[in-house]
């Protein structure tokens, strides 16, 4: 099985003339971008030692190492940065959840009944959306809020679905809503 590498940050550009990069980070703690270890490129193929120098809005100032000037750091820009899922700290909170883990569950009815499997966790600015993979159709999006997907059981490998009422097969909701 290939290994699990989760998306850390990106390159944005070039900061300064030494050879300094501005990431965009997508950890909770923007520095904590360089804290778990060695980071690679979406191949895994190369490695990257990072040390972060300064903060910025949205992310940090970093140096890679091997990067001495402008040039070779805005060679970099838009590289995604990952690390090995097992590098990541485990979740303080027992409703809290690493999207990698997320994607690949299970996902089924509050009956039992499967639905398919979560293929990807999206938030286009409203709120995480899990798109579910379902077999002879195009998938199925649904909120990731308590009352959408009450039950999240990564040790079961699935994750109850309360699916919007018209799969659930009662009337459109917005039939229902006009009434």
């Amino acid at each position: 099985m290939a290994e699990r590498r989760i998306l850390v940050g990106a390159v944005a550009g070039a900061h300064g003339v030494r050879g300094e990069v501005r990431i965009k980070s997508f950890t909770a703690d923007p520095a904590a971008v360089a804290r778990y270890g060695p980071l690679s490129d979406e191949s895994g193929a190369r490695r990257f030692e990072l040390t972060v120098t300064g903060a910025t809005k949205g992310g940090v100032v970093a140096r890679i190492a091997g990067i001495a000037d402008r040039d070779q750091a805005e060679a970099l820009k838009g590289l995604r940065l990952y690390v090995p899922r097992e590098a990541l700290p485990p979740t303080e909170a027992t409703d809290e959840f690493y999207i990698a883990d997320l994607v690949g569950l299970a996902a089924e009815r509050p009956d039992g009944t499967p639905l398919g499997r979560v293929a990807a966790v999206e938030n286009y600015g409203a709120g995480d959306v899990i798109e579910i993979a379902v077999e002879g159709s195009g998938g199925l999006l649904v909120a990731f809020t308590r009352a959408t997907v009450p039950v999240v059981d990564l040790a079961g490998g699935r994750l109850v679905v309360n699916p919007p009422q018209e799969l659930a097969g009662g009337e459109p909701a917005a039939e229902a809503a006009e009434r």
